[in-house]
């Protein structure tokens, strides 16, 4: 909790760096702004997220993707030297991927989720168009660095 989330707007920052792990916070809806993810929507976006992450040419460095609590976006946990900017290609192919994903869910069963029930593919997929057209089509250092 070292950053003024008064400060934070959408966007796609380096939150902290612990060794050869970065952790990128992946911020969706503004801190405190009043729209928050919904809950279903957001748990989608999280199998899909960690699918395409693991699957990825970054996939054997992925340590850990997940939710906020707060509601406002995403942790991914990746081992290397990257910068926000090293990741955009990948966040926005994450994203496309969360935007146009159609069919089962992965992970969404009883063996493998313990509320899979809880899922909104159609307002995940919703989500992932409008962060990649608000967000990350066009993104800048803005919102790649924290602001002070």
């Amino acid at each position: 909790f070292e950053v003024d989330h008064r400060k934070i707007d959408v966007g796609m920052y380096i939150s902290r760096v612990d060794g050869d792990i970065v952790t990128y916070d992946i911020r969706m809806c503004k801190p405190n702004g009043g729209v928050y993810l919904p809950t279903p929507a957001m748990h989608t976006i999280e199998h899909l997220f960690a699918t395409y992450a693991r699957n990825s040419e970054y996939g054997q460095g992925v340590v850990y993707v997940g939710p906020m609590g707060c509601r406002t976006g995403f942790y991914l946990l990746l081992a290397g030297d990257y910068s926000s900017k090293d990741i955009v290609s990948l966040v926005i192919e994450m994203y496309e991927f969360i935007r146009d994903f159609k069919g089962e869910v992965p992970g969404a069963s009883p063996k493998d989720c313990g509320n899979y029930l809880d899922m909104n593919l159609s307002m995940a997929n919703y989500l992932g168009k409008k962060y990649l057209d608000e967000v990350l089509y066009g993104i800048d250092e803005s919102r790649l660095v924290y602001p002070e």
